[in-house]
């Protein structure tokens, strides 16, 4: 099978230099990409930390044949890439493991002199006349302002649109994570979350447990609670066996 792979965070830039983004390596999807090429499938992973593939016994500068490297940065890197991949690649399976920004900034502001945000309300006032905010732009906005305020707006979710309009129609993997919530709660979110992307599959797990178990499903109509050690596998052998059974059927 062919394997296109996403792992790591992606950067959201707030000026040239300063950007928002979360915490996640991009080891969980550096690992599946490990495994599959190791039972003979072809990979191309797209991550934004080729370094941790060094962890897995993979030179990310020289990965081998039938394994491709792809590096990004910020989610305009990763949109364009993914898309770019779809339009020319044949892949049969897409995992997308990557931490994608939820929220894009969309101007960053300072107060006006004599405005000021009350913490008590809750709200914008001003000394005199209506409570103003100037837009702060450039390619390093200044340090030196008492306190900047970053507007953020929903991400479009990558993973909704690799079926359309980027037109894959293979085996699709998406990967949640969930905080604060029971097991129980997680597979019925999970389960949600996979129709909704028109995913075949879906691996959830906790901020709390991601380091010990996954649920992965539907396999035969139901999710399977795994160690995180043997995620890879587990995912890999579902894979090949939902292609498998696609082939019969035609």
């Amino acid at each position: 099978m062919n394997f296109f792979v996403t792992a790591g965070n992606t950067q959201s830039m707030i000026d040239r230099v300063r950007c928002v983004t979360n915490i996640f390596s991009g080891r969980t999807g550096a690992a599946v990409a490990r495994t599959a090429w190791g039972r003979g499938h072809t990979v191309t992973l797209a991550t934004s930390n080729p370094e941790v593939l060094a962890e897995f016994g993979v030179n990310p500068r020289d990965p081998g044949e039938r394994f491709t490297v792809l590096s990004y940065s910020t989610f305009d890197d990763l949109a364009t890439l993914m898309q770019g991949q779809f339009r020319n690649g044949k892949f049969d399976v897409v995992c997308h493991s990557a931490a994608v920004s939820d929220y894009l900034p969309a101007g960053t502001y300072t107060p006006d002199p004599g405005t000021f945000y009350n913490a008590r309300t809750n709200q914008w006032e001003a000394q005199n006349g209506p409570a103003t905010l100037t837009e702060q732009k450039g390619g390093k906005i200044k340090s030196s302002e008492p306190e900047l305020w970053l507007r953020l707006v929903r991400a479009p979710k990558l993973v909704d649109r690799v079926r359309q309009p980027w037109g894959f129609a293979g085996i699709l993997v998406k990967f949640k994570l969930e905080v604060g919530i029971s097991e129980e709660k997680l597979v019925e979110v999970a389960e949600a979350s996979r129709q909704q992307s028109s995913a075949d599959f879906i691996v959830a797990n906790t901020l709390d447990g991601a380091q010990h178990w996954a649920y992965i499903g539907p396999i035969k109509d139901r999710y399977e609670r795994v160690p995180r050690r043997e995620l890879p596998d587990r995912l890999i052998l579902a894979l090949e066996d939902r292609y498998q059974e696609r082939a019969r059927n035609g």
